[in-house]
């Protein structure tokens, strides 16, 4: 009999076979959920990762399109092509949030806390680092030096359990 937790990952390797990265995510939130406190396989720590990468970097393409097109509008005058760009814009960066705080959230109510192995902390760090980057990329004010400073604060932190695992072995 197979587990719900082996259904989930089995689930999530064909949702990447399909490129249907966001069901890949919600099967491993899934699988994440039914960890009930243990660390994640290597496995499915990797599929996990593929699944937001996937998810993140085509808004983050997106939106480095879409900027581009208000950029070149807004130097042609095209002051109403500028205001609906930037409504799309506002659209694309809305989804961009909500997946990065989705991770973000994962990652610190479950994920690095049940990191029993140093890589795999180093892992959650650096990929805690990496979304805080992603939000630093088009957050403005305030939020944009607040994601900057989590950013460095993941990437330090990562660094220093790095260390400590070179130091250890």
């Amino acid at each position: 009999m197979v587990s719900a937790r082996e259904e989930f990952v089995y689930m999530a390797k064909l949702a990447e076979q399909a490129e249907r990265y966001e069901e890949m995510v919600e099967f491993m939130e899934k699988v994440s959920a039914s960890v009930d406190g243990d660390e994640l396989t290597v496995e499915e720590r990797n599929l996990l990762s593929v699944a937001y990468k996937n998810v993140i970097g085509a808004r983050r393409a997106s939106w480095r399109i879409i900027s581009s097109i208000e950029q070149k509008e807004e130097s042609r005058g095209n002051d109403d092509h500028v205001a609906a760009i930037r409504d799309y814009r506002g659209k694309i960066e809305t989804e961009l949030t909500g997946i990065c705080e989705g991770i973000l959230k994962l990652l610190d109510s479950r994920l690095v806390p049940a990191a029993a192995s140093g890589d795999s902390k180093v892992f959650y760090l650096k990929m805690k680092g990496d979304y805080h980057r992603y939000l630093a990329e088009f957050k403005t004010g305030q939020e944009r030096k607040d994601a900057a400073e989590n950013t460095l604060s993941a990437y330090k932190s990562a660094q220093v359990f790095s260390h400590l695992i070179c130091f250890v072995d």
